[in-house]
């Protein structure tokens, strides 16, 4: 009889037992094998990504204690978007847009049922032109269900004029936008299963 060393046994089924799983992986995963080429790759890591190179600069006014109106919005350039901000004492204030995306928020978490129902300034930033600029943001697309909800946003305006030329502002916005496809290539330039694999494994 033939005398093994201790633990070949052992290591031989563990041998076996890795090629055995390194083929169940490979036929189970033939259709995937199959099926892929440069051209799928490249459509799994493509998107569109949509920019805009105007923004809108808001003009909001304090008619009364704690109530706004918004005076003018014009379009400027996109890194220039902001609300300029009058309070009844004279001294103004000037909102980036991350600024009133907090203002909005705040509203939106604390007093969700009045939302769109006072003059308050987060009510004058959500349904004004910073309002319809952060709703161009994919990831901001829950301001828009609050937009779209109000029928006629003329009130939030100080005169018909206002809300006159904030329209014609968010045209000029909406022509300045462009759409390219962007592509995100798998680290390393590889593509496939076994690039996918490997990027798993790598523990």
């Amino acid at each position: 009889m033939t005398q093994q060393r201790k633990g070949s046994f052992i290591k031989r089924a563990k041998d076996i037992t890795l090629s055995s799983a390194l083929t169940l992986a490979i036929l189970s995963g033939g259709a995937i094998m199959t099926g892929c080429s440069s051209k799928d790759d490249e459509s799994d890591y493509s998107y569109e990504e949509t920019t805009y190179s105007k923004g809108i600069r808001s003009h909001i006014k304090e008619v009364k204690p704690g109530e706004f109106k918004i005076t003018d919005e014009e379009s400027v350039a996109a890194d220039k978007s902001l609300a300029i901000v009058t309070y009844l004492d004279g001294h103004t204030d000037s909102l980036s847009t991350t600024a009133a995306k907090a203002l909005i928020d705040n509203e939106i978490r604390n007093n969700q049922s009045s939302v769109g129902h006072h003059s308050g300034l987060s009510s004058m930033l959500l349904y004004g032109g910073m309002g319809y600029m952060l709703g161009r943001n994919s990831g901001n697309g829950y301001m828009n269900n609050y937009r779209n909800s109000e029928t006629s946003r003329g009130g939030f305006y100080a005169n018909p004029g206002a809300f006159n030329k904030s329209q014609s502002a968010y045209n000029d916005v909406n022509a300045s936008r462009s759409t390219r496809v962007v592509t995100s290539r798998p680290a390393g330039g590889r593509s496939g299963f076994f690039s996918r694999f490997s990027g798993r494994s790598g523990g």
